[in-house]
């Protein structure tokens, strides 16, 4: 949409949804505030570099998620019109035309969501790709690299690598990287930006994401790159760009020195075969607590990540470790707009009592601990496969469940070992499910939804979670455990010999809402879905 009709809004004849404002109304708005209290002049100049490279990553973003949701968007700009204001704001929350919390049905305009959003042609199928690549196997690598685009070119399908497709966003985010190092007094910080800004023009992240691991203890961090595959429906490898600014949050993190030393143990420990679980032993495993004062991307839209475990690149797993970062200002909102009113209408009065923030961290933090344990490749009749490949379009959620259940199963071992109180156990039980009741509220189309959507309904096979006659819903602590162990081993065994038939059958098996928890769900709409961040800093998309 460009001329006469970007300039006056929507066009009146555009088909939205009419209940938009119930929906915006889903997503509570919360101010995420740029605190400089502590900082000098200098670092703020350089938080505003930093934000300033994001916003290149924004503009990115919405060119692989929904390239004609950012035309309407831009469109809609100057409109005063209440229709217009609010399709505006509720584009900007999906970064896209399609409901994350509807199951990505449109939600202006009739066209379904493609699988495949901008990383390939709209009509592209995976058994397509699959047949095509068999018969031209010197272009497999090319179509299924993390960071190309595929399109068709005279009857066949083609490939440009990102830092051609986006250069004209790629290079001002680079000069704005070099910029902030320069204003950076933490050498090392200012290397991995340089590396950061020549990995973005090359597409090659490795160099720069070891740089990043041997951060230690940063003032300033950043991420950005582009890493989560949560976009690819299709095929479940294509990076969408992501970015967060990060300002250490240091009381929180002194707390995690607990965990980092029960790593290696804890991948010892997991049930799975000892050459599916490689040693973590002397590997990097930093832990950062952070305020996140501005977001874009990937994690600016939609779900609202409260935690992140990354690289994700197996190599960097193997050879280094990975990065646990925790968003303390997102955390805090997660727990009081969300997870606490949530358990209290859906769970039993004393076990909703014992849903804490403290025990919601616990859970996160070995969440994401538990990103980087298990298997680093699948062992196929083909040999070492890179996980997602072998998986397929299923990656996104089976990873998301893995890293649920096999975290739980970590605090549970903590908990044996002594490392954490006895007496937390059901308080840490009561958090995850109370968070699952949050979480689930999505749906299966997205990564996370489905995963938790799935958990609920194992456990509640297994008799872990049971619905009372007042409708409430109760953990059987004495089962938990071992339904946990269960379902971690499953989980893992799946990850480690890729086995895409037994993921799309298991999460068949287990992806339907009960029409129980969908009543229930449904009578607490009073209580929003996810927050709305607002920062201190003006949006911004090209």
């Amino acid at each position: 949409m460009t001329g006469s009709a970007a300039a006056s809004g929507a066009p009146a004849n555009l088909k939205v949804v009419p209940d938009l404002a119930e929906r915006l109304a889903k997503f509570r708005r919360v101010q995420m505030p740029f605190r400089t209290t502590d900082l000098s002049l200098r670092d703020q100049k350089l938080v505003r570099k930093l934000v300033e490279a994001c916003g290149y990553l924004e503009s990115i973003y919405w060119r692989q998620s929904d390239p004609d949701a950012l035309t309407l968007y831009q469109s809609l700009a100057s409109s005063q019109n209440r229709r217009d204001v609010e399709l505006r704001r509720y584009l900007w929350i999906n970064a896209s035309h399609f409901d994350l919390i509807d199951n990505n049905k449109p939600f202006v305009g009739t066209e379904p969501m493609p699988p495949g959003r901008g990383f390939y042609p709209a009509k592209l199928t995976r058994e397509q790709v699959e047949q095509y690549v068999q018969q031209h196997p010197e272009q497999k690598a090319a179509i299924y690299n993390q960071f190309t685009i595929v399109r068709w070119d005279e009857g066949k399908l083609a490939t440009v690598p990102y830092r051609i497709a986006f250069r004209s966003f790629l290079e001002p985010a680079a000069k704005a990287l070099r910029a902030a190092a320069d204003l950076s007094d933490d050498a090392a910080f200012a290397k991995f930006l340089r590396l950061r800004a020549d990995a973005l023009l090359s597409d090659d992240y490795f160099a720069s994401d070891i740089a990043w691991l041997e951060l230690k203890n940063p003032k300033f961090d950043i991420i950005f790159a582009p890493y989560e595959t949560y976009l690819d429906g299709l095929l479940g490898v294509k990076g969408s760009y992501g970015a967060a600014v990060l300002v250490r949050h240091e009381r929180e993190s002194k707390k995690l020195e607990l965990f980092q030393q029960y790593v290696p143990q804890i991948q010892d420990s997991l049930p799975l075969a000892p050459e599916d679980r490689p040693s973590k032993q002397g590997l990097e495993t930093p832990m950062e607590v952070m305020d996140a004062p501005f977001r874009a991307g990937d994690l600016t839209h939609g779900y609202q990540a409260v935690a992140d475990n990354l690289p994700n690149d197996p190599r960097v797993h193997e050879q280094k470790g990975s990065k646990k970062l925790f968003f303390k200002n997102f955390m805090d909102a997660r727990v009081n707009y969300i997870i606490l009113p949530v358990a209290r209408k859906l769970m039993v009065p004393e076990q909703a009592a014992k849903v804490s923030g403290e025990g919601y961290l616990q859970s996160t933090v070995m969440h994401e601990i538990c990103h980087g344990l298990g298997p680093a490749y699948s062992r196929t009749p083909a040999g070492k496969v890179d996980i997602r490949e072998a998986i397929g379009h299923q990656y996104s959620g089976l990873e998301e469940a893995k890293a649920d259940v096999t975290g739980m199963f970590a605090l549970k071992w903590l908990v044996d070992h002594g490392a954490l109180p006895k007496e937390k156990l059901e308080e840490y039980y009561a958090s995850y499910v109370g968070g699952i009741f949050r979480t689930v509220r999505f749906g299966i189309a997205e990564a996370h939804g489905q995963a938790e959507m799935m958990e609920f309904n194992y456990l509640s096979e297994r008799g872990a979670i049971h619905r009372d006659t007042n409708g409430r819903y109760a953990i059987d602590y004495a089962q938990m455990p071992g339904a946990m162990a269960d379902l971690t081993k499953e989980l893992l065994q799946i990850e480690a010999t890729g086995d895409r038939a037994r993921a799309e059958n298991w999460f068949k098996k287990y992806d339907s809402m009960p029409a129980d928890l969908k009543a229930s769900l449904d009578a607490i709409s009073d209580v929003p879905v996810d927050i709305d961040p607002v920062f201190s800093f003006k949006e911004r998309v090209k």
